[in-house]
């Protein structure tokens, strides 16, 4: 039962009900006393200029540039985070600079002219938190005939996903392991995330990438099993197998590299593409 005040954020399996003035899990997603807001629209912490393969998307727009963005805040909070500088802080504790939507696309633009930029991508923390100026920038974008990427864990619901699918060409989706038990560890739902790829996948170019991290999902037979799923919506989804290495709160020795082998032959046994990374 909702307390008097309490609104429910509905973005992501973990429905936070918050007071007014209350910040949701994600650190983005914010009771303002009427409705939940993104407080980090616009707010830019991270921006750069990467090869295309970098997000990793190999099989689209290959040997191209794009304009990579992010800001603050995720829905997860995986131990071994890359990212855990913004993707784990909030907006008193994450350095800013205000980049409206406008300003973006005609950085974008700018940037197409003078290096060859193909559009921008949604990377770095969790972009969907604030999926609202993810969808207001990449419809300007469209509209400027550029290309727009999120990459994305994928634990959100299927009306965030429908507000910003119209506008995105291509998708890096983290699919973290093919058990919930894993996900219960990163404070995510599995099932949200299956839906999330099957639903994305008839409407933008989709590739995912698993993250191997020995003390968690490291399994072959989940490998097969997760292989297998993907194979059912469509062998030709590329998977990106990546060798996890100590980072953030977790110490454990780097994924053995004899041991991705043996799972990346048991991806390419469903798969038509199936990339090593980090090895």
């Amino acid at each position: 039962m909702l307390k008097p005040g309490n609104i429910t954020c509905t973005c992501c399996s973990h429905h936070c009900s918050l007071a007014p003035h209350q910040t949701g899990l994600c650190r983005a997603r914010k009771n303002t006393g009427s409705s939940i807001e993104c407080i980090n629209y616009g707010y830019v912490t991270s921006l750069s200029l990467d090869p295309i393969e970098k997000k990793p998307l190999f099989r689209f727009m290959g040997g191209s540039r794009i304009l990579s963005v992010g800001s603050f805040g995720c829905n997860l909070y995986c131990p071994f985070c890359q990212n855990h500088s913004i993707s784990q802080r909030g907006f008193d504790r994450s350095e800013c600079d205000l980049l409206t939507p406008e300003e973006l696309c005609a950085l974008a633009i700018k940037l197409k002219e003078s290096d060859g930029n193909i559009g921008v991508a949604f990377t770095y923390n969790e972009p969907l938190t604030g999926f609202e100026y993810v969808r207001d920038c990449a419809r300007l974008l469209k509209k400027n005939d550029l290309n727009t990427v999120l990459v994305t864990n994928g634990s959100f619901t299927e009306d965030v996903l429908n507000g910003v699918l119209p506008y995105i060409d291509a998708m890096n989706i983290d699919l973290k392991g093919f058990k919930q038990d894993i996900y219960d560890v990163l404070g995510g739902d599995l099932m949200l995330v299956k839906d999330f790829i099957k639903n994305a996948y008839p409407y933008a170019h989709i590739e995912l990438t698993s993250l191997i991290v020995p003390s968690l999902n490291s399994s072959v037979e989940d490998m097969r099993a997760q292989s297998e799923w993907i194979a059912s919506i469509s062998p030709e989804i590329p998977l990106h197998i990546t060798r996890y290495f100590p980072n953030y709160r977790m110490t454990d020795p780097p994924t053995s590299i004899p041991h991705m082998k043996k799972l990346i032959e048991t991806a390419q046994k469903y798969l038509s593409y199936v990339y090593p990374g980090n090895i």
